[in-house]
């Protein structure tokens, strides 16, 4: 086989020993010699099928020195960030888009699609991003460069295969042996010895703090009554008997942290949740380096009231999440382009789909749109500008297989939404933990936002120079008027258009 050279790599493989046994890797060498070892022992083994045969998380670039290419890979659900762009010549890729916009030869232009599909969504979807020239490699896809052009390969798709041959109760342990597995290999890893976990009111990081070796529990929480679920998490900590940290946060500390959260965020993010779990990630590091966290349940295994709808037959399912209709972007948008249509990102994904279960059609376009392009998103570029390395076991590939077979009856029954998972945690977890009602992650900024002593600089960055350029002041004026007027539920559309503006300042001017 060919001499290759790792490029670039960020992420974690946590099935290291077996591969390390597998491939003739010395498993005592530090992790990061052992992971590039890893890496390349698989590429020169098996080529680029090498990817199916890693479980964790990872982003990476691999130089083929005989075949002069190199190849750029994402992992299957894109928990970690790569973006690519060729510039002068020279093909470019990073987990942080930062890196490659500012690169001295990159001539930053923005990207106005990516800004009306934003305002439509709230997130950056698909693989177009908000930089005119640099793209984002799609979760279970690779790129490769041979000089000449960029060609995108996918060498993973999600498929749901319902197998309707077990029962309820062998679903569940079967999610429950996959889970023990998983942490299993957490739980070896010596060199990363000591892990704490966030905790919140739910099932998934509740089954996963206890299912794990984390020592800590670690939730967030607000003085706001409706949106503080640290009481709930502590309940989880003291039944499992296990430490228990939480961090208060005040209107003060949250708007004096959305600058940090946007300019690290790469791009815009109309999640609010985002900065409440920047905090988070911030109040961690003070006493631990690796942290659990529990994404992925929701979308393998149907966990959003938006699962559970009906939608018309000749609708395109636009994602669990959208903040605008397209006739309300089109009228407070400037330049609006009639051609570039919400459900551009989603058709190609959709028509795939169809003659599927409707809730698997509904997963398949949230595990590959919405979970990677805010879920992931959000977590990985937070947690690692604060110097948190995070671990999401329940988005391992194995896991996603089982969710993947399981029958649709079995993931909404008894009035509960992801029951058959819920019934796995209750092997660990008391029942009234199991099966609590989902609480979410809310946060107060929807009261926040509409307080005059927060509000000045989301009021000027509205009625600010920038705004001038993008949006309609009329419009834009009777939405900040409705919103303190008391129409609380507009509050996404108003941060979301504040998020863009403040990101565009930081990066453009």
């Amino acid at each position: 086989m060919s001499k290759a050279e790792i490029k670039y790599y960020s992420g974690y493989i946590r099935n290291y020993k077996k591969l390390c046994s597998e491939l003739g890797t010395d498993p005592g060498l530090s992790r990061a010699e052992r992971e590039n070892a890893i890496l390349l022992k698989a590429y020169e083994k098996w080529g680029m099928d090498m990817m199916a045969h890693l479980y964790g998380a990872f982003a990476f670039a691999i130089w083929d020195d005989e075949k002069q290419k190199l190849y750029c890979v994402r992992d299957q659900v894109g928990q970690k960030q790569m973006f690519y762009a060729v510039i002068g010549g020279e093909f470019v890729c990073s987990g942080d888009i930062d890196e490659i916009a500012s690169n001295p030869k990159f001539e930053k232009k923005l990207n106005t699609e990516m800004l009306q599909q934003y305002l439509f969504y709230g997130y950056p979807i698909g693989e177009q991003t908000f930089y005119q020239g640099i793209s984002k490699l799609l979760p279970g896809h690779y790129a490769e460069f041979d000089g000449k052009e960029v060609n995108t390969v996918r060498y993973f798709k999600l498929e749901f295969e319902p197998d309707r041959s077990k029962t309820e109760d062998e679903w569940a342990m079967e999610i429950e042996k996959v889970v023990t597995e998983i942490l299993g290999e957490e739980r070896g890893d010596s060199e990363c010895p000591y892990k704490e976990s966030f905790l919140s009111g739910g099932v998934d990081s509740s089954y996963l703090f206890a299912a794990s070796d984390a020592v800590q529990a670690n939730t967030v929480g607000y003085g706001e009554q409706g949106f503080d679920e640290s009481g709930l998490a502590r309940q989880t900590a003291e039944l499992l008997n296990k430490k228990f940290a939480v961090k208060i946060i005040t209107p003060e500390e949250y708007f004096e942290r959305i600058p940090t959260v946007i300019d690290k965020m790469g791009q815009p993010l109309g999640d609010a949740s985002a900065v409440a779990f920047s905090i988070g990630c911030k109040a961690v590091k003070e006493h631990a380096d690796i942290v659990y966290s529990g994404e992925g349940i929701d979308e393998f295994f149907g966990g959003y009231n938006a699962h559970k709808r009906d939608i018309p037959k000749e609708w395109t399912y636009l994602t669990c999440s959208h903040i605008m209709s397209e006739d309300y972007v089109k009228s407070l948008m400037l330049g609006y382009d009639e051609s570039v249509r919400a459900v551009k990102p989603v058709e190609q994904l959709w028509s795939e789909v169809q003659g599927q279960e409707p809730l698997n059609q509904k997963l398949t376009v949230d595990i590959s749109l919405w979970l990677e392009g805010d879920i992931y998103l959000n977590t990985d570029r937070t947690s690692t500008a604060c110097g948190i390395e995070l671990h999401t076991p329940f988005s391992d590939l194995r896991l996603f297989d089982v969710a993947r077979r399981i029958p649709p009856e079995y993931k909404f029954a008894h009035d509960q939404n992801k029951y058959v998972f819920r019934k796995a945690a209750s092997y660990v977890l008391p029942d009234e933990v199991a099966f609590r009602k989902k609480v979410g992650f809310p946060v107060p900024v929807r009261k926040w936002l509409s307080d005059e002593r927060f509000n000045k600089p989301i009021s000027e960055k509205l009625f600010g120079e920038t705004s001038e350029k993008f949006f309609d002041r009329d419009v834009l004026k009777k939405l900040w008027n409705d919103y303190l007027g008391g129409e609380e539920q507009l509050w996404g559309r108003v941060y979301a258009i504040y998020a863009f503006l403040l990101w565009y300042d930081l990066k453009f001017c």
